[in-house]
């Protein structure tokens, strides 16, 4: 039985490399996926939007918020012009004189699709080996 000199192989700092090589790919996966597809997001939103002097759909941008154990992307309407009127686009609203505005739902859509799409692009760059 071979005896291994513990001085030369330290082997709990060499998994530990490891680990931490792992830990960094999954973390670029992660963000690389959430920042591509939060900018394919916000190109959706402002072709699916109703357009009638094209000043809401213009209006759509995001942020990439990137913490020391979280990433994340927050799409949301800058303008007055989006913000103010989204929620009544999206789920329709009371007319001055009775009955109601018909919805256009376009912001559910875009979210449906980008949660998807997410998780799918992380999965398959852990696939290819980018980590």
């Amino acid at each position: 039985m071979a005896v291994v000199n513990s001085a030369r192989f330290n082997f709990g700092e060499i998994i530990q490399g490891y680990l931490y090589d792992f830990r960094d790919g999954v973390a670029e996966a992660v963000y690389e996926s959430i920042d591509e597809v939060s900018k394919e997001s916000v190109k959706r939103l402002k072709a699916d939007a109703p357009k009638v002097t094209g000043k809401y759909a213009k209006g759509w941008t995001r942020k990439l918020d990137k913490g020391r154990t979280t990433v994340g992307a927050v799409i949301y309407g800058k303008k007055p012009e989006t913000y103010a009127v989204a929620h009544l686009l999206e789920h329709g609203h009371a007319k001055r004189g009775g009955g109601r505005v018909a919805a256009v739902p376009h912001i559910a859509e875009v979210e449906r699709w980008a949660i998807v799409e997410t998780e799918d692009r992380i999965l398959s760059k852990l696939e290819r080996g980018i980590v």
